[in-house]
């Protein structure tokens, strides 16, 4: 199974995260399939770098993201657009 979830880069006390689809068996940062954004915690508001698009693309093939996750997605919008468009087919 396809997860999207965070996978922490940075320095220690520097936390920087890429938001990847991985295999849900990898270690949280090991391998992943692809990159679809990053998010900075460090910065004040936190900074988010999503392609929308490879996100919903994923979403569609029925990848679970986790619950910092779909935080992020849905305070991007992303979330809102795939259930209009789940609610649409």
């Amino acid at each position: 199974m396809v997860k999207l979830r965070l996978k922490r880069m940075g320095a220690k006390k520097v936390p920087f995260y890429r938001i990847v689809a991985a295999d849900s068996r990898s270690r949280r940062d090991g391998r992943d399939i692809e990159t679809i954004g990053t998010y900075d915690p460090t910065k004040n508001p936190a900074i988010v770098n999503i392609d929308e698009e490879k996100a919903m693309n994923w979403l569609n093939k029925g990848a679970v993201p986790t619950d910092t996750v779909r935080n992020i997605l849905a305070k991007n919008g992303t979330m809102k657009k795939f259930a209009d468009s789940k609610k649409s087919k």
